[in-house]
C-alpha cells in the first residue's frame, strides 16, 4: 500500500519540490545559515546586563527611566466577559503540522513520507480520521474533557518561507506584501491604554517570559509587554525586585557609570513589586515536567493565580525548524507542549482559574509535505493551531490538507487564515465590540471562525468608556486628516491636538455627545500646524486618550 517512493527513499514528486526558495531548506545552505544568522541576532537580546534596559523592559517610549504606578485608565477588563486571560504559545522555528495532528488511513500520506510518518499503532485518536502521536497523550484527557480544539491548516495568502518576514507578517496580522511596524496585541493594548505612556496602569498589560521580545507587542508608543529573558531573570526579579545587582560593582569610573545605568534600569522595573506579591501569593499545584517551556507555563500559572492582572501572556519553545533528523526532535519538542500544557491546565483547574483562561499555539509557518535528503523537512506553509479552554468543547475547523493538489511548490492550500482566528479571539473571548477589533487587525473584520469559541454573552459593547481608533487620511479631502473614536456613555467630549510637550494648541471638539462612533475631519493647514510632530487627545468620562500624530 505504501510503496509510492523510489528506492532511495524520496518520493518521486519530491525532488521537483526540495530545492525552491530562497533559504527555506537545507540544500540551500549558504542562504539558510545567513537567513539564520539574521533570525537569531533579532531574537538574542540578552548579550549583557544592560540589554533588557534597552529592549525587553520598555514600554510605551520611556525607557530607562523611573515611573510610580499610576491609576488604570482604561480597565482592561470592563467587558461583560470578565477577568478573562489570554495565554499565546509560540512554537518557534515552524511545526511540521502533518506530524502533529495525524492523517489517519491517509496512504498518500504515509507514501510521501516513507520514514518520518507516524504510524497508526503509535497514534492516540482524535476522531476516526484525526490523530496525534503517542508522545502528546497528555493531551487526551483535555481532549475528551471538551477543553482542547483544532484549527487545521493555518496560513495566509502568498505565504513568505523566511523566518524573520513570516514571524512579523503573524506577529502585525498584516497582508505578505505590506510592511507594519506594531503588532495585533499591540495595537489592541494601546487601545485599551491609551495613555499608559504617561500614567501606566498597576499591573504589566502583557508580560511574555522567553528568547525574545516579540513584535506582536508593539504599538505606535512602544512594546505593550514586559519582557523578561529567561526564568532566572524572572526569579531574580520576583525574589529581591531587582533585575541587576550593584553590589559587586567598585570605586572606579566605569563601575560608576555601569552602576548608574542599572540603578536607573532597576527604578525603570516598576512591575516588580506587583509581580513579587503576586508571584509570592500563588503556588504551583501540579507536576510540571523539566522543560523550559514547562518553567515559563508553570510561572504563568502562578501569577494568575496570584491575581497579577495582566491579560496576556507568551511563552517560547524553540527548535521547530527541523531541517534535519527530524525524528529524533520532533517527537521530543510536541512532547514536551503536550505535557506543559497538560500540566498547566491542571494547575490553573487546582486554583480555580482554568476558566478564566484562554491557551493557543501558534507557529510562523508548517513543514514541506516531503521529506528531504537529511530526514527531515523544509519550510512549508500551513499548520494547526491548538486552543485550549474549559467548554469550549472539542473538535476540528478548517479543512485538513489536501496531500495531492498541491501548489507549485508542493505545498498544501491553507484552509484557515491566521487572522481569523485572531479575529473570534478578540470578540468572543476578549469581547471586543466589532468596530475596535476591525481598528485593531486593520482589516474590515471577516466571519472568523464558527464554533471555535461561545459568542460571548451578553453582546459585546464597546469595552472601553472612550475608544480613540485612530487616524488616517480623509478619502474625502485630500491633505485632511481622519480621526475616529468611539464613546461608550453619552457626556462632554473635548478633542484637542497638543504639542508633545502637553502645550494645547487647537480644540477641534467641545460639545455633549451621545453614545456611538464619530470621526472629525480636519485639515492642517486650516488650523496652522506646520509640519512637524503633535498629539491629539479624548478627554471623556473624566479619562484621557491621546495618540502621536505627524503632520
Amino acid at each position: 500500500m505504501h510503496d509510492h517512493h523510489t528506492p532511495s527513499g524520496k518520493h518521486p514528486k519530491a525532488a521537483q519540490h526540495l530545492r525552491r526558495r530562497y533559504g527555506a531548506s537545507m540544500e540551500q545552505q549558504a542562504e539558510h545559515e545567513q537567513a539564520h544568522r539574521a533570525f537569531g541576532r533579532r531574537d538574542f537580546l540578552k548579550l549583557t546586563g544592560l540589554a533588557a534596559a534597552g529592549g525587553s523592559m520598555m514600554l510605551g517610549s520611556n525607557t530607562l527611566r523611573a515611573f510610580a504606578p499610576g491609576a488604570l485608565l482604561s480597565q482592561l477588563a470592563l467587558s461583560d466577559c470578565g477577568d478573562r486571560t489570554l495565554v499565546l504559545i509560540r512554537l518557534k522555528g515552524g511545526n511540521d503540522g502533518l506530524n502533529t495532528v495525524i492523517l489517519r488511513g491517509n496512504d498518500e500520506y504515509y507514501n510521501i513520507r516513507p520514514t518520518l510518518a507516524v504510524q497508526e499503532p503509535d497514534l492516540w485518536a482524535l476522531s476516526q480520521d484525526f490523530g496525534m502521536p503517542n508522545y502528546m497523550q497528555a493531551l487526551q484527557p483535555l481532549w475528551e474533557e471538551g477543553k482542547m480544539r483544532v484549527i487545521h491548516n493555518v496560513g495566509y495568502p502568498d505565504a513568505n518561507y523566511s523566518h524573520f518576514r513570516s514571524s512579523d507578517i503573524w506577529a502585525s496580522a498584516s497582508d505578505s506584501n505590506e510592511l507594519v511596524a506594531t503588532g495585533w496585541i499591540g495595537r489592541w493594548l494601546e487601545n485599551e491604554l491609551q495613555a499608559f505612556a504617561a500614567t501606566p496602569p498597576a499591573a504589566p498589560p502583557a508580560l511574555q517570559i522567553g528568547v525574545e521580545t516579540n513584535m506582536i507587542f508593539r504599538a505606535v508608543g512602544g512594546n505593550t509587554a514586559l519582557s523578561i529573558s529567561n526564568p532566572q531573570e524572572f526569579y531574580q526579579i520576583a525574589l529581591s525586585g531587582q533585575l541587576y545587582n550593584l553590589s559587586n560593582l567598585g570605586p572606579e569610573p566605569p563601575d560608576r557609570e555601569l552602576a548608574f545605568v542599572r540603578t536607573v534600569s532597576n527604578n525603570a522595573f516598576r512591575y516588580s513589586e506587583s509581580i513579587r506579591d503576586a508571584y509570592n501569593s500563588a503556588s504551583n499545584q501540579a507536576d510540571y515536567p523539566d522543560t523550559g517551556l514547562a518553567e515559563r507555563l508553570a510561572i504563568v500559572a502562578r501569577l494568575i493565580k496570584g491575581k497579577l492582572g495582566s491579560k496576556v501572556y507568551m511563552v517560547t519553545i524553540d527548535g521547530f525548524d527541523t531541517h534535519a533528523d527530524q525524528a529524533l526532535n520532533h517527537p521530543r519538542l510536541l512532547a514536551s507542549v503536550a505535557n506543559s500544557v497538560a500540566a498547566f491546565w491542571q494547575d490553573l483547574g487546582a486554583g480555580g482559574q482554568s476558566q478564566n483562561v484562554l491557551a493557543m499555539t501558534f507557529s510562523e509557518f508548517g513543514r514541506t509535505i516531503y521529506e528531504n535528503g537529511s530526514l527531515g523537512t523544509d519550510h512549508g506553509t500551513g499548520a494547526p493551531m491548538l486552543v485550549f479552554g474549559d467548554g469550549i468543547g472539542n473538535g476540528f475547523h478548517g479543512t485538513a490538507p489536501d496531500l495531492v493538489n498541491t501548489d507549485q511548490y508542493g505545498d498544501p492550500f491553507y484552509s484557515v487564515d491566521f487572522r481569523d482566528a485572531y479575529s473570534t479571539v478578540l470578540q468572543n473571548w476578549l469581547c471586543l465590540h466589532p468596530d475596535v477589533i476591525q481598528t485593531v487587525l486593520q482589516r474590515p473584520l471577516g466571519n472568523g471562525i464558527a464554533g471555535l469559541l461561545p459568542p460571548s454573552s451578553p453582546p459585546p459593547p464597546l469595552n472601553n468608556p472612550a475608544a480613540l481608533l485612530g487616524h488616517h487620511p480623509a478619502e474625502s479631502e485630500p491633505g485632511a486628516i481622519s480621526i475616529k473614536y468611539s464613546i461608550q456613555s453619552r457626556g462632554q467630549v473635548r478633542l484637542s491636538i497638543m504639542l508633545p510637550n502637553g502645550s494645547a494648541l487647537r480644540t477641534l471638539v467641545d460639545e455633549f455627545q451621545e453614545r456611538g462612533s464619530y470621526t472629525f475631519h480636519f485639515r492642517p493647514s486650516r488650523f496652522f500646524l506646520a509640519p512637524g510632530e503633535y498629539v491629539y487627545r479624548l478627554e471623556t468620562g473624566g479619562r484621557i486618550y491621546q495618540r502621536n500624530l505627524k503632520v
